[in-house]
């Protein structure tokens, strides 16, 4: 009996129908194996993950397959988004015994939830030095039969070595200016000076890398920082891994030139990347960062946007191609015939050139990902903008990949910030609106009375799975950028009532972090995790937020723990800085102040308007931002402050000294390190 039918994961629900018994993780489950003594087969992946269709229809789907798992085994099917707390666990063995890890995730398990077999993808017949997923089965099965008592020792002792890690990493002190210095320098050692980015292939996009570094050169004017923001984020634009058609980034490039992504894309790419670009637009006024940030704006209400007002997880790599096979990157990619069945002769020439869709090809069977590798825009801005227009209709033709519409509360927090931040740049009011009505729907859906998170919804319906630490951290993030750019106290309150949760539920006397509360169901490992993965860990997420917010309310508690938080920060910065970038950027704001900045006026007033753009476009590192009329008691920072000679003032402190207030919207620009060009019209 397959036990997924009513699951709300859109991941699990597409193996519901597999012949597969599935079950979903839970006691039950462990019970089950116990009771006919068979060890459990855990397969851990996510909905958007190409090679777990491509294992599905091989091996799940398949009836022999599915027999022979039901005869001999419990089978456990996994949502790594819904339970990324099993995911981690489970996945640090994987990578302890082999060298590497991934999606699908195939763990055998004892009925004690004990690994002691390991891998990810296996193929239905062997190749490439591989066994075929049946060979594994039977493995497993023979071993578990016949060697039971070794497949009990191994098991064992995996389980205690997992339990007994630790991370030591000296005192908890917060990182100083060497130490930035120092992941600068390792940072610069391993930039790809040709092509952008860091490392060789494959090639993410290194979101939290790069607000690190637009921090560093705001604080230090690092020519070398700016310059790879700048680099790389020119070359993903220009690049296959972004979307010419429709905005929006693929999850990660497949080689070093970011020319052929894995085509997926996930939410929390996208709402990191918008304000990455939103950013870079702040420090630099490029045109190309304006364009990417709004593109990729309007793609996540556009693709993304749930009928609930949250934003889905992610859009699927396969979809439909023209000979009805199910293809990865069908939607996406052209070839010349294409070209011209959508744009005529002439047009479909130009569109080649542009977007360098060539009649080899740069993907599979002779079709291109579009790209812009010339960098030069064309004379005729016009004919480009109707061939844009015409193949996306076109490609709106095309069966489109699948979304998996759960909403993700961490990944929500990551796109109200973004969405927030990049509205009130660029006068986008629908954009503010759409972070706040995803805001709204995490406070009716996710947020119960006791300031505890759910990790999903779905159509509007709570999941049943706890939320870790990034949801807390992350959601806190949205909340208090949404505060900065509506002035609305309430956010603030959200989220200190979410960080109280965090300090009291996640962390430990020393000031670390687990990635699960206190109180969540026990795995063989409590899981704590320091390093960003695609987005920022949970821990140095909750360090930015708790320092944001004590600069907002005055709460040393907050700052302490924010500052104990980035104890791990010194440890793992100068040595391994791609890994550990977001509390990188935490510990700049930190060095810097941060700055708070209360802009106190009467609403809706132009000079009380100026110095709220000001403000919001400093770059000073981590800088918080607070406006309200005189007598406002939303949020401490602006409670008190009084009008300067009757007029609309700014107010900005740090390390716990403020200066004057001014009525200078230049002047408070200049202060805070923004482009007076933008913030002042």
């Amino acid at each position: 009996m397959n036990r997924l039918a009513g699951m709300t994961s859109p991941y699990l629900l597409q193996h519901a129908d597999n012949p597969v018994d599935w079950w979903p993780w839970g006691p039950e489950a462990f019970e089950e194996a116990k009771r006919r003594d068979v060890p459990v087969l855990l397969s851990v992946g996510y909905s958007a993950c190409h090679w777990c269709h491509v294992m599905a229809r091989e091996s799940f789907e398949d009836e022999e397959t599915a027999a022979l798992l039901n005869e001999h085994f419990v089978s456990v099917k996994v949502d790594r988004e819904e339970r990324p707390d099993v995911d981690a666990v489970y996945m640090e063995a994987v990578q302890a015994a082999t060298g590497h890890g991934g999606w699908p995730m195939t763990v055998f398990l004892t009925p004690d939830a004990e690994p002691f077999y390991f891998g990810t993808y296996f193929p239905p017949r062997p190749r490439h030095g591989m066994p075929s997923f049946r060979q594994v089965l039977e493995g497993v099965r023979a071993a578990w039969a016949e060697r039971r008592e070794e497949v009990g020792e191994v098991a064992g002792g995996i389980a205690r070595d997992l339990a007994a890690r630790s991370l030591a990493y000296g005192a908890p002190r917060p990182p100083g200016a060497d130490d930035l210095h120092a992941a600068l320098m390792g940072l610069t050692r391993d930039f790809d000076a040709v092509h952008g980015g860091f490392g060789g292939a494959p090639k993410f996009p290194p979101s939290m890398v790069l607000e690190f570094l637009l921090r560093h050169h705001a604080r230090t004017g690092s020519e070398a920082a700016s310059q790879m923001v700048r680099a790389t984020c020119e070359a993903m634009a220009r690049g296959g891994i972004y979307d010419q058609l429709g905005g929006g980034f693929a999850r990660y490039a497949v080689d070093a030139t970011w020319t052929v992504p894995h085509f997926e894309k996930m939410l929390y790419d996208n709402a990191l990347l918008t304000r990455v670009y939103a950013h870079l637009w702040r420090a630099t006024g490029s045109g190309l960062a304006r364009r990417v940030a709004l593109e990729t704006a309007e793609f996540l209400l556009r693709e993304m946007r749930t009928e609930q007002g949250g934003f889905a997880s992610a859009l699927d790599a396969d979809s439909d191609d023209e000979s009805g096979g199910h293809a990865e990157g069908a939607y996406y990619v052209w070839t010349p015939a294409q070209l011209r069945h959508a744009l005529g002769e002439a047009d479909a020439a130009f569109a080649a050139g542009y977007f360098g869709v060539t009649e080899e090809g740069t993907f599979e069977r002779g079709a291109s990902v579009l790209q812009l590798p010339d960098g030069e825009p064309p004379s005729d801005a016009a004919r480009l903008a109707s061939v844009r227009q015409r193949l996306l209709a076109a490609r709106e033709r095309r069966p489109r990949p699948g979304r998996d519409d759960k909403v993700v509360a961490a990944w929500n927090g990551l796109a109200i910030a973004a969405l927030a931040e990049t509205g009130a740049y660029f006068d986008r009011p629908d954009l503010v609106a759409a972070a706040t009505a995803a805001a709204d729907l995490l406070v009716r859906v996710h947020l119960d009375d006791r300031g505890r998170l759910a990790r999903t919804s779905l159509a509007g319906s709570t999941g049943s799975h706890a939320g870790v630490l990034e949801d807390y951290a992350d959601v806190a993030e949205g909340f208090l950028a949404l505060s900065a750019v509506t002035g609305e106290g309430a956010w603030v309150e959200l989220a200190g009532l979410l960080l109280d949760t965090v300090l009291r539920r996640f962390a430990d006397a020393d000031g670390a972090l687990y990635d699960t509360a206190d109180d969540a169901e026990a795995l063989i490992r409590r899981p704590q995790d320091p390093t960003d993965n695609a987005a920022p860990s949970g821990w140095t997420a909750a360090a930015g937020a708790l320092l944001s917010y004590a600069a907002l309310t005055g709460s040393d508690r907050h700052r302490e723990a924010a500052e104990r938080a980035l104890g791990v920060v010194t440890a793992l910065g100068p040595r391994a800085p791609r890994y550990v970038g977001w509390g990188l950027a935490v510990a700049e704001a930190l060095l810097d102040g941060p700055r708070e900045v209360a802009v106190v006026g009467p609403d809706g007033d132009p000079a009380t308007l100026a110095l709220h753009r000001a403000a919001l476009l400093g770059t000073a590192p981590g800088a918080v931002v607070a406006v309200g009329p005189p007598g406002s008691g939303e949020v401490p920072l602006v409670e008190g402050r009084p009008l300067a000679d009757g007029r609309p003032a700014a107010y900005v402190c740090r390390h716990f000294t403020c200066e004057a207030p001014t009525s200078d919207a230049e002047a408070l620009a200049d202060n805070l390190g923004a482009l007076t060009a933008l913030a002042v019209p």
